[in-house]
């Protein structure tokens, strides 16, 4: 998630991406994303099993910065907030 600007980007993960992106928006979690006040989703990816999206949460939040934007560039290269379309 982010903001217009796309200056600050967070990485979280779910089993329920569209209940998540409804709470972030809604400021109804406290932390990072209402702090930041995070609320556009520009890239997500999809998983059956919990465990393989945390490693994979996991290989994202120690990536770089670069890394994140090359993952969205490649999905979303206008930045769209891709909520609308889930």
């Amino acid at each position: 998630m982010t903001i217009k600007a796309h200056t600050t980007l967070y990485v979280g993960v779910t089993s329920d991406v569209i209940k998540r992106v409804y709470e972030h928006r809604a400021k109804l979690v406290e932390g990072f994303t209402k702090r930041y006040n995070l609320t556009e989703l520009v890239y997500y990816e999809v998983y059956d099993d919990i465990e393989a999206a945390i490693v994979r949460e996991k290989q994202l939040k120690a990536g770089s910065r670069a890394r994140k934007l090359q993952l969205i560039n490649g999905m979303n290269p206008t930045r769209d907030d891709l909520f609308e379309g889930l």
